[in-house]
């Protein structure tokens, strides 16, 4: 930032900075005087006069614009990449008079792009003001900023006086979870993997041939769950317990989010791990995620938020990769002659051959088709 930036913030936050008129009519001012010195003639003095006596007014006014302004901000709601986020202020006047001619700037991350700015005309005395706008997004991430700044000349145009808020925002932009119609390097795996995870939903909607034991009655138990027959042979209500079905397959979805990447290929990864974990979710397999940072979680937002603010490189907190089939997101060729037993990978390496060095199988990730298509290929 330049001295004559620094200075013109300097004097716009802790009293005014001239317009280009203000200068103007400052440099007018003092030329009048120095003529009106000179020739000694009153009309000269009175015009110096008056034209200092309207600078100091306009400064006056000016210095006193954005006393009374509050600003308040509502919460982001997150969204995924390539969506707008909606953000909303509050501007509140609190003073009795009416405040003219302002220009409020809400100034976002340099990734989201240029600082918004909006002129208000008019903002009535004891109002508030919504300000709504949209900002598309490109990448995922999580975007925090603080600063809105109002600045006003108002009333007469020759005075800049400007007032900065701090007032939080996080804006969550999510990953793009690609719409797989089928996806054999899970389908497989599910066909394969000998673990298993207790359901019961079948046996809760189940009526007859799955009875484990009866038990009494308890407030809250299904009626249809009911065993009439031993009820009325002991006189109270008995219920059936009934037996959980084991179905499914437990998986693990692991970024290598430790490891250096490419920042392009790192994308791909991230949009990949969401996209295959939504895909097991959807057809009812126990599905969890695995980054460095955070170790295993499950759950669809504490997925995506993990996922939205991942990065390549980041530090390596979690404990060891769990022995569970993976599903081994990396770059790293390397790092798959390490793989529990069962697991399979996608790779982004173009100098990755099948044949060198890995006992599991997985998929190969090339730049000459889309991602979600070689996602769907089968495995070989």
């Amino acid at each position: 930032m330049s001295v004559r930036s620094q200075s013109t913030r300097w004097l716009e936050t802790h009293w005014v900075n001239p317009a280009y008129i203000g200068w103007i009519l400052g440099a007018l001012a003092l030329f009048f005087f120095i003529a009106a010195t000179n020739t000694l003639s009153g009309w000269l003095y009175v015009m110096s006069g008056v034209i200092f006596a309207l600078l100091a007014i306009a400064a006056t006014l000016s210095a006193r614009s954005l006393k009374g302004i509050e600003v308040a901000r509502r919460p982001i709601y997150p969204v995924s990449a390539g969506d707008d986020i909606t953000v909303e202020l509050l501007i509140q006047n609190t003073m009795p008079q009416s405040k003219n001619l302002l220009q409020v700037s809400d100034f976002i991350p340099h990734r989201l792009g240029e600082p918004v700015v909006k002129v208000m005309e008019s903002l009535s005395s004891n109002a508030t003001q919504y300000w709504v706008y949209q900002h598309p997004t490109q990448r995922r991430g999580v975007y925090r900023w603080q600063t809105v700044r109002i600045r006003s000349a108002a009333p007469l145009g020759l005075f800049w006086r400007r007032q900065g808020y701090e007032i939080g925002a996080t804006a969550i932009v999510y990953p793009t979870v690609l719409p797989l119609t089928r996806c054999p390097l899970i389908d497989e795996m599910g066909r394969e993997s000998s673990l298993q995870f207790n359901s019961d939903r079948r046996a809760k909607t189940a009526t007859e041939g799955l009875t484990r034991s009866l038990r009494p009655y308890r407030w809250g138990d299904p009626t249809r769950l009911i065993h009439w027959r031993t009820s009325a042979r002991y006189g109270e209500l008995r219920v059936r317990e009934l037996e959980l079905f084991t179905g499914g397959q437990e998986l693990v979805v692991c970024l290598d989010s430790a490891a250096v990447w490419e920042s392009e290929l790192f994308e791909a990864a991230v949009i990949a791990a969401a996209s295959l974990y939504f895909y097991a979710a959807h057809q009812s397999l126990n599905i969890r995620l695995w980054t460095a940072s955070t170790g295993l979680l499950q759950g669809e937002q504490s997925v995506l938020e993990t996922l939205a603010a991942t990065y390549a490189g980041e530090d390596d907190r979690a404990i060891a990769l769990p022995n569970l089939p993976l599903i081994w997101l990396t770059q790293n060729s390397d790092s798959l002659k390490t793989l529990p037993s069962g697991s399979r990978y996608v790779l982004w390496s173009p100098q990755f051959t099948e044949k060198r060095s890995s006992a599991s199988l997985g998929l190969v990730i090339g730049q000459e088709r889309s991602l979600q298509s070689q996602l769907q290929d089968f495995l070989t």
